[in-house]
């Protein structure tokens, strides 16, 4: 098995890129929504952002609002930090059990961790390969715009919040252009779970 951290900038098309690993017959772990399970209402994660941060990032049904959340943290670098905190440790157990599930369905799996701040939070001492999927600042800030509504000054601040994509791509050991044409961008992603997949199996057949 090959654990495969995948990362890039807020809006470069990660997640598009992971569905297309995932297409190709990668097992696909999808660290936000990791997060979104471990902040369900009643969860320790849930009651210590709301001791933290207070009510008022909580919905009328008391799930948490994230983009009143969002909006809070974002503004403040100590209030994210202790966000991740509160947030990443129980992130990362479920992963590692995900991880060995997918381990024992298929010894020769190609497990794509879809992790947004895989240098951050230092995942990328955890896991075998690294891919970043770029893309340039106007074209993060436009799909910010589009996607999430931000206006241009949130759209950048919430990129600056991340560690710049030209550092994140010089340590990694592949990159995909997020902004290329969907075929294409398919097509590399294919190639690149197949070299993945002989190279896991082959470690496999050399006994590790």
């Amino acid at each position: 098995m090959i654990l495969v951290g995948l990362t890039g900038g807020v809006a470069t098309g990660k997640s598009t890129v992971a569905k297309m690993f995932e297409r190709c017959g990668a097992f696909v772990i999808d660290a936000d929504a990791l997060a979104h399970q471990v902040m369900e209402p009643g969860k320790p994660a849930w009651r210590a952002i709301v001791d933290t941060f207070g009510k008022a990032v909580l919905h009328p049904d008391r799930t948490l609002n994230r983009q009143t959340l969002g909006a809070i943290v974002f503004r403040h670098p100590a209030k994210l930090r202790r966000l991740e905190q509160i947030i990443h440790p129980r992130v990362a157990r479920e992963q590692a059990r995900l991880t060995r599930q997918a381990g024992r369905k298929d010894p020769n799996a190609v497990v794509i961790y879809d992790v947004p701040l895989l240098y951050e939070a230092g995942i990328d001492k955890r896991v075998d390969t690294i891919i970043v999927v770029t893309a340039d600042r106007d074209t993060q800030i436009a799909r910010l715009k589009q996607r999430n509504g931000f206006t241009r000054a949130e759209a950048i601040r919430r990129i600056r919040s991340q560690m710049p994509i030209k550092q994140k791509a010089a340590a990694a050991d592949y990159l995909l252009d997020g902004t290329a044409p969907r075929s294409r961008l398919f097509a590399q992603v294919r190639r690149l779970y197949r070299e993945l997949y002989a190279r896991d199996a082959s470690r496999g057949k050399n006994g590790g």
